[in-house]
């Protein structure tokens, strides 16, 4: 069997709650979580819950020996004034025993679509740097909005030359966002890589439609010999989004198994 961390975004269950995202995660045989915190969008943990609330969720992941990976925290990393709300996700995946936090450059999902140049969008960045070797966290900027490709955000991670950020390559947002579909981006960049979205994509570049694994285009089995080939470790985060109108809690459930299926046809062991 092939050996490598494999987890589930919660973000998969979008609009359900995290007990249904444990529960189905589980049924499907995996044993490590991503669990979001994006404002607006998924809320499965946030920092304004409070200590009881949290105490139950980490509780319920461990009664259920689910291994939490990593924390979705994006925030608008070029508005200074979401910075303080990116600590409190740092201090958020520390205390859920994630040693690596998830954000997009922008901002994932609010209207706020505040931008600034790169010389302001780096200086937020260093000001962070004491805080994640503060905590032990390892902070990935994901392929996602204006900066969907890992060529983009390999410039960003190679100004700032700090072993406590990496790139997160989604497979699926370098199509939607990026424009790109072949390995020849992921290949330019895999030395920054510390983190894989491992999402499929189907449709054309622009819907929404992104599936369980292996039914769409995305060449999987091409990417993860590519990071085999290159020695790249990086833990995989399955992450399946639905429209509204074609998700149900069934809809998700089903997608996780087959996404299950799929990597244990292909060798890798849950």
């Amino acid at each position: 069997m092939k050996e490598r961390i494999i987890a589930v975004n919660s973000n998969t269950y979008h609009g359900f709650s995290i007990q249904d995202a444990v529960k189905g995660i589980v049924a499907a045989g995996f044993h490590a979580i991503e669990l979001t915190a994006t404002k607006g969008w998924t809320e499965h943990v946030f920092p304004t819950m409070s200590f009881h609330q949290l105490c139950a969720i980490r509780e319920l992941l461990a009664n259920h020996g689910l291994a939490v990976i990593a924390l979705s925290g994006h925030c608008n990393l070029m508005d200074p004034q979401r910075i303080p709300d990116f600590i409190d996700n740092i201090r958020l995946a520390d205390f859920f025993g994630a040693r690596t936090i998830v954000s997009s450059v922008g901002e994932a999902h609010l209207k706020n679509r505040t931008t600034s140049s790169e010389s302001v969008l780096l200086e937020n960045l260093r000001g962070l740097l004491p805080i994640l070797k503060q905590y032990g966290i390892q902070l990935v900027l994901e392929t996602h909005g204006t900066e969907g490709t890992g060529t983009a955000i390999d410039k960003i991670v190679t100004a700032l030359d700090s072993s406590s950020v990496g790139i997160a390559y989604d497979t699926a947002n370098v199509i939607f966002y990026g424009g790109v579909k072949d390995l020849a981006d992921l290949s330019s960049c895999v030395e920054a890589v510390r983190y894989v979205h491992l999402k499929d994509k189907a449709g054309a570049s622009s819907e929404w439609n992104f599936p369980a694994l292996g039914d769409g285009y995305v060449d999987i089995p091409g990417i993860l010999g590519l990071l085999d080939q290159r020695n790249n470790s990086s833990p995989l985060s399955i992450e399946i989004e639905f429209t509204p109108e074609t998700r149900s809690l069934e809809t998700v459930n089903q997608a996780v198994q087959r996404s299950a299926t799929y990597l244990g046809c292909m060798g890798y062991r849950l």
